[in-house]
């Protein structure tokens, strides 16, 4: 149930060879990432106990958590200074005596924020105050931009027993279909628990792990390949997209998403418009209205998040789109 013996010394040697101490019996392997936050979910916290989660999050966290009865508490993170983290304050306040931990993704889904170690610092003098588990989604942990690396919460020191990361190698081996992800965790306690719901589904895909297994042989110049593409297109995107009239995007240094402001009422009515009856040159384009990645859907009313996973000339196609579409979109705000 906790996957197998040779797939978890695999992650083993994967987290070492990242200075990140993880025995064989710290690891369960999971079908996907998202089990691994069902199962953190359910191990960590009761049934009307709370998450806080800076917003914008990835939208199944709070399905996530509605699932396992748990409510989700979010802190705002502002477009203005590219999504970094809220301040300290703002986490005190949200935290009740039914708080159970705090979630980040790092990088981060949709904004592609990479948290720097000062940041997680703080987040971890929060946690250890009140005696809260600190659950790090690093599903795009390889995927880091402009010389900055990435501070997992394995590495920091006094945050054992409080530390959980949600793991996967959908993202980083582009292997999504496999659903295998794992959780991570030096807690005990926590890790018994997680282990009867593994136990409870039996076990992960057999040949997913088989496949898995084989991915974790990926050499780094793979990585290192992919890294300069996604850095190439996200020049493109991000440059062109400020370069449009009143549209605004922040550099994001990791993943490969980006969330832009946009000079709209509604960024999800504007999506619709380019799709059913827009067109430039015979093309268009689908974007995610940002709104669907907070809890409270109106502050992202004017946002989308854009992927940079199509090659560079289309990314240029996209912008030109852009720009031609908010020339005669009727509700525009400029």
């Amino acid at each position: 149930s906790a996957g197998f013996a040779s797939l978890r010394e695999g992650l083993s040697n994967y987290y070492h060879s990242k200075n990140l101490p993880v025995n064989t019996d710290e690891i369960i392997v999971t079908t996907g990432g998202s089990e691994a936050l069902l199962f953190t979910f359910g191990s960590a916290m009761d049934k009307g106990d709370e998450i806080i989660i800076p917003e914008h999050f990835y939208a199944n966290y709070n399905g996530f958590a509605t699932a396992s009865g748990v409510k989700v508490v979010p802190v705002e993170a502002n477009i203005e200074n590219g999504f970094a983290l809220p301040p300290v304050e703002l986490f005190e306040q949200a935290i009740t005596e039914r708080t159970k931990g705090i979630l980040i993704c790092n990088p981060g889904n949709p904004t592609g924020y990479l948290y720097s170690k000062e940041e997680l610092e703080q987040l971890k003098e929060i946690v250890l105050k009140h005696d809260l588990f600190l659950i790090a989604d690093e599903v795009y942990r390889e995927f880091t931009y402009d010389g900055e690396a990435h501070h997992s919460i394995l590495s920091m020191e006094g945050l054992e027993n409080n530390a959980i990361v949600v793991d996967s190698f959908s993202k980083r081996y582009s292997m999504c279909g496999a659903r295998i992800g794992c959780l991570v965790s030096k807690n005990k306690d926590f890790m018994a628990t997680a282990m009867k719901f593994a136990q409870a589904r039996l076990s992960p895909p057999t040949y997913a792990q088989i496949a898995s297994e084989a991915a974790l042989k990926t050499p780094q110049r793979y990585f290192d390949e992919v890294n300069a593409e996604y850095v190439e297109r996200r020049n493109v995107l991000v440059e062109g997209l400020n370069s449009i009239d009143g549209v605004f995007c922040p550099k994001p240094k990791g993943a490969f998403y980006a969330v832009a402001s946009f000079p709209v009422e509604s960024a999800e009515h504007f999506a619709q418009w380019l799709l059913s009856e827009f067109n430039h040159q015979g093309k268009t384009l689908m974007m995610a209205p940002a709104a669907g990645f907070y809890a409270k859907p109106e502050l992202g009313a004017n946002q989308a998040r854009l992927a940079y996973v199509l090659n560079t000339e289309a990314l240029k196609d996209c912008i030109a789109i852009l720009k031609a579409a908010l020339e005669v979109y009727p509700h525009t705000t400029r």
